[in-house]
């Protein structure tokens, strides 16, 4: 009878025991089972916090794309506008516009100068009617023609004596009744008459066109009118 008893007893605390075990292992799962979760969280908080995780930028938009496309159409456009567009040929400079003043001066009398004050001269081997140059090369280095591609401001001048013809090599030269004018190279200064009677066939001109010889060099001799 003790016995029994004995071995009841011993049974009950093994089963006490065998129940004891599989309750402490069950919480010990679900322990460790939150801990695995917390650890999760708190390790996903921690890459949130320092931007190890980041999300793929996402592509610009055509409104933001637009003003760089429409900066390089403007600078396009601005260079080309810049240049003389194609095709198309630049515009000729247009020629200097002179003036013819007629004025009387100390010694000489009446005589035409440009705008500048220097004399103007006309060559008695050139012909008025039709009109035409024939000083060219070495000779138009020493007399410049008076050019001009518009209509010369006048002073002192009749218009209805002032016109142009064509020169050799196509410029306009400016005449005053019918004969085309010059400069002098060897003037040197505004109101100088050095070329007057050069070679007995140049002449400062008068503000009519005609020869003036008022003031002739030593051994220059007037033309025939």
């Amino acid at each position: 009878m003790i016995r029994r008893n004995r071995i009841a007893i011993a049974v009950a605390g093994g089963m006490a025991a065998v129940l004891a075990l599989v309750m402490w292992t069950s919480n010990a799962t679900g322990l460790q089972g939150r801990t695995v979760a917390q650890t999760e969280q708190v390790g996903a908080a921690a890459q949130g916090d320092y931007g190890d995780v980041q999300e793929p930028l996402a592509p610009p938009t055509s409104a933001e794309a637009a003003p760089t496309e429409e900066t390089t159409a403007e600078e396009t456009i601005a260079g080309e506008t810049a240049e003389t567009p194609a095709g198309q040929a630049a515009p000729a400079p247009s020629g200097p516009q002179v003036s013819l003043v007629g004025k009387s001066v100390p010694k000489m009398g009446d005589v035409v100068q440009d705008g500048d004050g220097r004399t103007l001269y006309r060559f008695d081997k050139d012909t008025p009617k039709p009109a035409k140059s024939n000083c060219e090369g070495q000779c138009a280095v020493t007399w410049p023609p008076v050019l001009s591609n518009g209509t010369p401001q006048l002073q002192g001048v009749d218009p209805a004596l002032v016109s142009s013809v064509k020169r050799a090599d196509g410029s306009e030269q400016v005449t005053l009744d019918g004969w085309p004018l010059y400069t002098y190279a060897k003037d040197e200064a505004p109101g100088q008459w050095k070329g007057q009677g050069v070679g007995g066939t140049w002449f400062v001109v008068q503000p009519n066109g005609k020869r003036n010889v008022e003031c002739l060099p030593p051994g220059v001799t007037a033309p025939a009118a």
